[in-house]
């Protein structure tokens, strides 16, 4: 049971739950907003079970489950029972934010109906009290702009698992195909002498040996791969910091075929040798041609 990573968002209502259940899924958790609690065993069971097995999970249940809500001790003692480890993570804010956070979104409180916000919230505190004391943490995020929430969700949860690393994409692409959209960081090696220009490496890749080895001999190349290394080394802990979670650096030529699939390769080996979780994408390598 112990690869199971399960997290339960509670807390008041206008608290900042939702911002909190998708920064878990930008990690990776596969979230569930307002399960009824009788339901958390047979869901379980349902994710550990599935072909592609989830083991991240957040449950974001409060007291819009309404008599549902009542379940949710006894839900979770069975979960303790059989062997599942939970943390349950509490948001709260002073009642002058939370009505000027209803006021400014127009929506009704659950616990208000046709009495005032106030009321409401007084209601759910009261209702609320007995998983507050329960919970394992508790985030007041009334003086909490979204980023620092999500710095301190980022720090208490994300971090703490050894595995996740910031994901770099390596994208090489060719500026007659236009450059990625979602890059964040954008490398032109058109200033690399090109093969395409000589005839007997013209119709391979840059994945091919002998066109690889013409991009890479010239000392431009050399030191502008060292460069390269270096920066990403170090931007990548900064990145981490900030709570990105994916970092997508494009390296474009003319065509994207010849000296970017061969620098993006390059590079790809560096930080994988380096420990560095890095996907590649050729994006134009079978396209441009001429």
């Amino acid at each position: 049971m112990n690869d199971l990573n399960f997290v339960i968002i509670t807390g008041l209502s206008g608290a900042g739950k939702t911002l909190a259940m998708r920064v878990f899924e930008d990690y990776g958790y596969f979230c569930v907003d307002n399960l009824p609690p009788a339901l958390i065993h047979t869901f379980i069971d349902l994710c550990r079970q599935s072909i592609k097995r989830i083991n991240k999970i957040v449950l974001v249940i409060d007291i819009r489950g309404g008599g549902f809500f009542d379940k949710l001790f006894e839900s979770l003692k069975e979960m303790g029972d059989l062997g599942f480890h939970y943390d349950i993570l509490f948001l709260e804010a002073s009642d002058e934010v939370i009505i000027n956070r209803y006021k400014e979104s127009r929506r009704r409180h659950p616990l208000a109906f046709e009495g005032r916000i106030v009321e409401g919230i007084s209601s759910e505190r009261k209702k609320m009290a007995k998983l507050r004391e329960a919970a394992d943490y508790i985030i007041d995020t009334s003086f909490k702009k979204p980023s620092e929430l999500k710095e301190e969700i980022v720090f208490r949860f994300i971090e703490r698992e050894k595995e996740e690393q910031l994901i770099i994409n390596l994208v090489s692409f060719g500026f007659k195909q236009g450059i990625p959209l979602d890059a964040d960081l954008i490398f032109d090696v058109r200033f690399i002498p090109n093969p395409f220009y000589i005839d007997e490496l013209r119709p391979y890749t840059g994945e091919n040996l002998k066109v690889k080895d013409y991009v890479m001999k010239w000392p431009e190349s050399q030191e502008f791969l060292k460069k390269l290394y270096n920066m990403v080394q170090f931007l990548v802990p900064y990145y981490i910091r900030e709570g990105k979670t994916q970092l997508v650096i494009g390296i474009g030529c003319t065509g994207g075929r010849h000296r970017s699939v061969a620098f993006t390769n390059e590079i790809a080996a560096q930080l994988k040798a380096d420990r560095n979780k890095v996907i590649v994408d050729h994006r134009d390598i079978d396209k441009d041609r001429s």
